[in-house]
């Protein structure tokens, strides 16, 4: 059996970079080697995460749970400003929690874990 942060570190921390990928390429106009670059990630898995269709139903179960929009706008807004990783590890961890807390999240788990 797995931990609940094994489980969010392997199928939402993608899903939740998705999302912040998208605000700075929509909000902040960056190009997805800016976003890589400021996610510490390659620009492919930008392209990855805007064009793919898989873990479409983990990204909009994710949305759905208080607090997720406003951590990724306020990681958005920490990144397109001089904001570094600190931030972003300290939001992984806020949201974490939140997500940990979700009792309807857990419970349909198993059907939104296909990865992104």
């Amino acid at each position: 059996m797995r931990s609940p942060c094994e489980l969010i570190a392997k199928y939402v921390l993608p899903v939740f970079r998705a999302l912040v990928a998208k605000e700075l390429l929509e909000t902040y106009s960056f190009s997805q080697n800016e976003v890589a670059e400021k996610l510490g990630i390659t620009q492919a898995a930008v392209s990855h995460y805007i064009n793919s269709k898989r873990g479409a139903v983990m990204m909009s179960e994710l949305e759905k749970i208080p607090g997720v929009k406003e951590t990724v706008t306020d990681v958005s807004k920490s990144l397109a400003g001089k904001s570094g990783s600190d931030e972003m590890i300290l939001a992984f961890c806020r949201l974490c929690s939140v997500v940990k807390s979700q009792k309807a999240f857990w419970d349909n788990f198993e059907k939104l874990r296909k990865p992104l």
